[in-house]
């Protein structure tokens, strides 16, 4: 696995125009996710977080600020790989096996893919869905869905994984499980990894600080760090402290 690279938001707005009338997506959104952090980025809904992270992939440059990943422009970092994601919807090739689908992105960025098999066999174990080698995704069942996902995200060996709701489409109890998983294969690669939820208990058990962003116009109101020691076990869950926290982030979410 390569070195982690830093994520870098300076100053970012973009507007947009709904009905011919200007809507202000962000307003100078800064924000330094350190090499091999885990930050969570949580919001309402309608509040900027995806058009946080379509700068950051460069499929929508915003219209002041700039993102750098590594020290590179995000169109770059793409191009090299740097840079893997996984959407709420892991969007599966329904015709291809698992590994075949981990594989994708090395054929989009035009490498080849039979000296990658060993390292898309670990990417299987790693996700937790060894002897599932060929199986499609019709016969999986959307937590393994979200599982080959993640894989394929970090087939490319990125510096930097974005995450947008990977798991916002499971029920509570598998969500949990999958955050569980998450952070070991997040242990295990180190990768920078930048995280887009709803939920406050995700954020927190996952992540080293939370960004709690407010709407109208979208911005970051504030960082907060989560101290707890790694790794987090699953009983931080039943914790006072993990409450606490979850409550302190939810007044700030909703202005209080």
């Amino acid at each position: 696995m390569s070195a982690p690279a830093g994520i870098t938001l300076a100053g970012l707005s973009r507007t947009f125009s709904a009905r011919g009338q200007p809507v202000e997506a962000l307003r100078a959104v800064s924000l330094d996710c350190p090499p091999g952090s885990f930050t969570a980025l949580i919001g309402p809904s309608g509040c900027g977080k995806s058009t946080i992270l379509r700068a950051a992939l460069g499929l929508d440059p915003p219209d002041a600020g700039s993102v750098t990943i590594g020290g590179q422009t995000p169109a770059a970092a793409t191009r090299a790989g740097v840079t893997g994601v996984a959407f709420q919807d892991a969007a599966l090739l329904p015709w291809r096996t698992v590994a075949q689908n981990i594989a994708l992105p090395l054929e989009v960025l035009g490498r080849p893919t039979r000296p990658a098999a060993p390292r898309i066999r670990d990417l299987i174990a790693l996700v937790g869905l060894k002897g599932r080698e060929d199986a499609l995704p019709g016969e999986l069942s959307g937590g393994m869905r979200q599982r080959v996902a993640i894989a394929r995200a970090l087939v490319t060996e990125p510096r930097v994984l974005f995450l947008d709701e990977p798991f916002g489409a499971l029920d509570q109890i598998l969500r949990r499980q999958m955050n569980i998983e998450l952070q070991r294969i997040w242990a295990e690669t180190g990768v920078t990894t930048l995280l887009v939820t709803h939920g406050i208990d995700e954020a927190v058990f996952l992540a080293d600080r939370v960004a709690v962003m407010q709407a109208a116009p979208g911005r970051i109101v504030e960082v907060i760090a989560v101290p707890f020691p790694r790794p987090h076990a699953p009983a931080l869950f039943a914790d006072p402290a993990f409450h606490h926290l979850c409550d302190r982030i939810a007044g700030v979410l909703h202005g209080g």
